[in-house]
């Protein structure tokens, strides 16, 4: 597929405040299967995400480009960085939730509720309280692409809240089709949740909820939030006004916090997830099937 004339689409005039006209979409990498999970490491100056089927998980330093951070993976998808500095990973090919710790050693976290196995953590967020959120759909257990195949041990496909000081593991939402991304607003008090059952299932919502967040976590006032017009909801992240930049079919799509589309990153390829990074955290990263992409914008991420 060819260059577009311009990597953004404007939906809506607040979007060029937030865009660089100037800065171009940067290929950074190309030769995954799947490229997923990005997560900055700011006192390293690298990226580090996942590149699922191929088990591999991959660092990307802006001098020294691409090298592998960690084979075999166990088909990790979505990571993130606890309030410590240590990566926390979602594992398909384990099903559990891990941790790896300053000498390299790895935690579990979590890997069973109740009396069964998780299905496949997927994505994955820790919140101030250190408290880590994450989803748990059926992707990792549908075949062996992507971990192996198994039959689920859970009823529903959740949203968790792991506490680490005790290790209780809470289900805080039920009724997804297939939870995906997530992500906090600015102040904590919104999470919002993306639903990609469309995937598999082309009258499955293919849209981002919202909940509100009270001070012990608890989740209320349950909604739609956006919904996405070309492909589905991946991964997202959220910036300093609250905009949320979501993984969609046909690249970013930038909505407001009011849920209000205001804008798209056009991408050569189907983006699953997204990440902001570099020293002024006011690059977006974005795994986008079998590449690595990145452009500069006039917002920082959280």
């Amino acid at each position: 597929m060819g260059k577009p004339e311009s990597i953004y689409e404007i939906h809506d005039e607040r979007f060029r405040r937030l865009t660089v006209g100037s800065s171009d979409l940067d290929q950074l990498y190309s030769g995954c299967r799947w490229a997923e999970g990005p997560v900055w490491f700011a006192d390293l100056q690298c990226l580090i995400f996942s590149d699922i089927p191929n088990q591999r998980m991959l660092r990307w330093v802006e001098e020294g480009g691409i090298s592998v951070f960690r084979a075999p993976s166990n088909f990790v998808n979505g990571n993130t960085r606890d309030r410590q500095g240590r990566l926390v990973s979602c594992e398909h090919g384990g099903r559990r939730v891990t941790r790896t710790e300053i000498d390299g050693s790895l935690t579990v976290l979590a890997d069973r509720y109740r009396d069964g196995r998780l299905n496949s953590p997927n994505d994955v967020v820790v919140r101030s309280d250190d408290t880590i959120w994450f989803t748990d759909p059926t992707y990792g257990i549908l075949s062996d692409y992507e971990g192996f195949q198994a039959e689920p041990e859970q009823a529903t496909r959740n949203v968790y809240r792991l506490d680490p000081k005790g290790g209780e593991l809470t289900t805080v939402v039920t009724d997804f089709g297939q939870p995906n991304g997530l992500a906090f607003s600015p102040d904590e008090r919104i999470l919002y949740v993306a639903d990609s059952a469309s995937s598999h299932d082309p009258n499955a919502p293919r849209h981002i909820r919202a909940f509100d967040v009270d001070d012990n976590g608890g989740l209320s006032h349950e909604r739609v939030f956006c919904e996405i017009d070309k492909g589905l909801p991946d991964g997202f992240r959220v910036d300093v006004q609250g905009n949320v930049w979501t993984s969609a079919g046909d690249g970013v799509h930038c909505f407001s916090p009011e849920g209000d589309l205001l804008g798209k990153i056009l991408v050569p390829e189907t983006v699953a997830n997204v990440a902001f990074g570099g020293p002024r955290r006011n690059r977006l990263f974005i795994t986008a099937s079998k590449s690595l992409y990145a452009v500069y914008l006039a917002v920082r991420g959280i």
